[in-house]
């Protein structure tokens, strides 16, 4: 009997084209937020923002980003029930690991006397900060492990997505400024339910190389 967790891996895709009659439930939402706060980080840094696109408004303003450049996936901007920006934080400090330090303590991870102790963890963020204090290539990394849970998540739900590293993080740092604060996207997520008669996608047979090639126990 096939596991759940691999009838979820098989049976999610990549839609292409979205209905934009269905939406997502308040429900269903209430679990994809909570899901992208539960994702996992190095260290815990949690150095991110998940900005949801969902009303006219800003669907309007994402479908703005791709006046210039990869516009196959623009479509997605209105259609989807939403898209989410994954936004990471290019110059993560000790102060903004402070603020997950003083989560842990109040949530019992840690006592304060040992609040000092704790960032002793934030030696893998000194790693990866050059002499500008940027660490964005650190930072963004963390960001797709928020979006492999979520796409996990959302096929367990029965909810269609599209990964998008096709978007212009130039436009959406523009036209998302006051929502990002600083914060840079360079991966986004459509989510909703797939278009039943123009997803080309949706038909298709699942493919991938032989486990044995890509899978190796020594």
């Amino acid at each position: 009997m096939p596991h759940a967790i691999i009838n979820d891996l098989a049976s999610r895709y990549t839609a292409k084209r979205y209905d934009p009659t269905r939406k997502i439930s308040a429900a269903d939402l209430a679990v994809i937020y909570q899901a992208l706060q539960l994702s996992p980080s190095s260290i815990n840094s949690q150095p991110w923002k998940f900005i949801v696109v969902s009303s006219d408004e800003a669907k309007a303003r994402l479908h703005d980003t791709f006046a210039s450049q990869f516009q196959f996936n623009q479509p997605h901007a209105k259609a989807a029930s939403q898209t989410i920006l994954f936004a990471y934080n290019p110059y993560y400090t000790r102060t903004h690991y402070g603020a997950v330090v003083d989560q842990q303590i109040s949530d019992g991870r840690a006592s304060p006397a040992e609040r000092d102790q704790q960032f002793g963890a934030f030696g893998f963020v000194d790693l990866n900060t050059d002499e500008n204090g940027y660490n964005g290539n650190w930072t963004k990394a963390q960001t797709y492990l928020a979006l492999g849970n979520l796409m996990h998540v959302l096929a367990r739900l029965g909810i269609d997505s599209t990964p998008m590293e096709g978007v212009d993080k130039t436009r959406i740092g523009e036209l998302f400024a006051p929502e990002l604060n600083g914060y840079v996207c360079e991966v986004a997520l459509a989510i909703g339910y797939h278009h039943p008669d123009e997803d080309y996608n949706a038909s298709l047979p699942k493919s991938r190389l032989p486990i044995e090639q890509v899978v190796s126990v020594i």
